[in-house]
């Protein structure tokens, strides 16, 4: 999962899929990071994380890192939140390999719309929880078109 500063969408994202995977023993290994290097080693914004929490989700372990070109090595997928991390994260691609794994996380959702998850972080409590919850149903989309079955 991948935004800018890694404080708040991806965090989130991290912590849905978390969730799920935790909840229902997918064994899924999942990590987040930022494109930028604004908030490395600093946990998630205070925001999203007490708004986490009252949606039954904790993200106060995770830690703000950059993304960097070994996660191609790591991970199967990789999610973006937005149209400039994934411009970011293409250019980081050493090939076709690479690049196929980079995708919009909301095309879970909306597929082939492009949608970008809206950055709360200037925001209101109301667009902390409505990532929350957008994030929160392309988890679950995801998770069944991968063919997982969720309790």
């Amino acid at each position: 999962m991948v935004c800018l500063g890694n404080i708040c969408r991806s965090p989130m994202a991290d912590g849905w899929l978390r969730y799920y995977s935790n909840k229902n023993q997918l064994g899924i290994e999942v990590d987040s990071a930022g494109t930028a290097n604004y908030h490395i080693g600093k946990q998630p914004d205070e925001r999203m994380r007490k708004w986490s929490k009252t949606y039954g989700v904790s993200i106060d372990q995770l830690q703000a890192r950059q993304f960097n070109v070994s996660d191609f090595d790591k991970f199967d997928r990789i999610f973006v939140m937005d149209q400039d991390n994934y411009k970011d994260v293409i250019q980081l691609a050493r090939n076709e390999n690479d690049r196929s794994k980079v995708s919009l996380y909301l095309d879970e959702m909306y597929p082939g719309e492009n949608r970008e998850v809206p950055d709360p972080y200037y925001g209101t409590d109301h667009d902390f929880k409505h990532v929350i919850e957008l994030l929160d149903q392309t988890t679950q989309v995801f998770l069944k078109n991968a063919g997982f079955k969720l309790h």
